[in-house]
């Protein structure tokens, strides 16, 4: 990655990205906004700080950063809680806003001193279980709101008052709702040149408009420089807040820097480029620390925005500043108009990204994993839907570690070391492996695995394969000493042979035990992605293979 602030080579392409990623960030920057309870204005001041400047600072070139819905939810939560404490937004807004600061200074810390190395150890079942309840969270606060009512701020309350969702509804406001989520499905078949998000916005609201429905709107949004709020943010805070300052910040930094690194994997697969994770969280707080100097909410790095970035031609930094301009943009002019929006309209747009943040390849595989993750899975679900998204990590975490450290030991005790996975480049061969290796070591590679494969290893392994020479035709993952494989394993495993046959590099699974063949096959990597042809008991069988059937070597 270059190490220069702004790369001006590739500036066409980086002004197309950069506007068509504003286009799609505006209707969820003010959907965010309202979600969070701060207001669309405050959605669209996160959108802008976080857009440029974790653009300019960050470690991803491609990444388009702003609210996104596990930060939204978990800022929501700190609103309802202030709210709670000091009995007024207006009082609360102090500890909101030095909440939102301190977790951008909290990222950059991480930033400092390498905490991105750490996020590769939480387990896929307590983030699979995490992002599918904030996205079920998304969707039960929206159900109100979508219908013209005012919702409750928590979900037990919201289906304590399921019943005045059909009582009271607003007809009007529910067509437009319908509208929104229909024109967000359907117009994507028509063209992809537009975003649906935005069209469905602006037909929605104009349908509304020109009717002259009687629907809840977002009401006025400031229009001009956002002014600093400093002086709400280090004045009047009772000492009983510094706790829930404290807390909050802790995971706003946590999420935001999990949420923008897994980005960041994404820009990187789609850019065949490398991210700096450190500076990324540098980036990303620097961002947030600014949001929260004009009262916006604070954000991460955003997979929609980065992705139609990419394809619309961003490849440097400049291309995420222009993503934050563009909204700037259209807060300095357009924000009058913004002020006639429906709220259901914005609850549309937001109930069908929520049913995206559902991880659906998890809950796919519950009873197919081992007992052990799914039960990890459901707990981290039903802890963040109903209970605190904060208890629910540590909670997800720690049970993780304590089956894990059960796991190893029962295998200690039968005997089976547990190693880290070596590098490639380190590895020797096995005795058996001496004269094949000597002749074919340019085009095959032969990986041993020892130990189980958990969510410990995960990321160094993947990061392994990776960096896989483009000469090489093959790859050969020794199983004889692996026991067993978790969840976290299992996917990593499944994204290795992904990639690798994309690039047109075979994988062959040598001397596969009985838990990790079992696990492959029930989730379809074996036949689907390794045909059963390329799994063999002992290796000299697998060399066979490829001088007989591959014929590339």
């Amino acid at each position: 990655m270059s190490s220069k602030i702004l790369d001006f080579s590739n500036l066409k392409g980086d002004f197309t990205g950069g506007l068509v990623a504003g286009v799609v960030a505006l209707p969820l920057a003010l959907a965010f906004g309202v979600q969070s309870g701060l207001g669309a204005t405050a959605g669209l001041y996160g959108a802008i700080m976080v857009g440029i400047f974790a653009a300019i600072f960050g470690g991803t070139p491609t990444q388009a950063s702003g609210p996104t819905g596990p930060m939204t939810v978990v800022s929501a939560a700190l609103v309802a809680a202030a709210i709670q404490l000091t009995g007024s937004l207006e009082a609360a807004m102090g500890i909101i806003l030095l909440s939102f600061f301190f977790g951008g200074v909290l990222q950059v810390v991480f930033g400092m001193i390498n905490i991105a190395g750490y996020v590769k150890y939480f387990p896929y079942p307590v983030i699979s279980g995490f992002m599918s309840g904030v996205g079920l969270i998304i969707i039960i606060l929206q159900l109100f709101p979508f219908v013209g009512l005012s919702s409750a701020k928590s979900t037990v309350a919201v289906l304590q008052d399921l019943p005045r969702l059909f009582s009271d509804m607003n007809v009007h406001a529910l067509a437009l709702g319908v509208l929104t989520v229909v024109i967000y499905y359907v117009f994507p078949y028509i063209t992809k040149a537009i975003p649906s998000p935005l069209v469905a916005l602006i037909v929605a609201a104009l349908a509304g408009y020109f009717l002259g429905w009687d629907v809840p709107i977002i009401g006025e949004i400031p229009s001009g420089i956002p002014s600093l709020q400093l002086k709400t943010m280090f004045s009047n805070i009772p000492p009983a807040a510094y706790s829930l300052i404290i807390e909050y910040a802790a995971v706003l930094a946590v999420l935001g820097s999990i949420d923008s690194l897994l980005t960041s994997v994404i820009a990187d697969n789609m850019t065949k480029t490398r991210h700096n994770s450190n500076r990324e969280l540098i980036g990303q707080g620097i961002g947030n620390i600014l949001a929260a100097a004009i009262g916006g909410i604070p954000g991460a790095g955003a997979t929609k925005g980065t992705v139609v970035n990419i394809n619309a031609g961003g490849r440097t930094r400049i291309s995420g500043a222009i993503h934050g301009l563009v909204l700037l943009a259209v807060l300095l002019g357009l924000g009058s108009l913004a002020a006639y929006i429906p709220l259901s309209v914005l609850a549309g747009l937001l109930i069908p990204i929520a049913f995206k943040i559902i991880d659906t390849k998890g809950l796919k595989h519950l009873f197919r994993v081992p007992k052990a993750d799914a039960v990890v899975l459901i707990l981290v679900l039903l802890i963040t839907t109903f209970g605190s998204l904060i208890q629910a990590v540590g909670i997800g975490v720690a049970l993780a570690c304590i089956l894990f450290m059960k796991k190893a030991s029962d295998l200690g005790e039968k005997g089976i070391v547990m190693e880290t996975v070596a590098d490639l480049k380190d590895e020797k061969p096995w005795q058996d492996e001496l004269p094949f290796y000597e002749e074919y070591k340019d085009k095959v590679l032969i990986k041993h695995l020892k130990g189980p494969l958990f969510f410990g290893f995960t990321t160094h392994l993947k990061n392994q394969v990776a960096a896989i020479d483009q000469k090489v035709k093959a790859l050969i993952i020794r199983m004889d000493e692996v026991p067993t494989i978790d969840q976290s394993g299992l996917y990593a495993l499944e994204d290795i042979v992904f990639d690798l046959e994309a690039r047109g590099v075979r994988v062959l699974l040598v001397n596969i035990q009985e838990q990790p063949c079992d696990q492959l096959k029930s989730i379809d990597i074996i036949p689907d992605l390794i045909a059963e042809a390329r799994i063999f008991p002992n290796v000299k069988a697998a060399f066979a293979y490829l001088k007989k059937e591959m014929q590339i070597i």
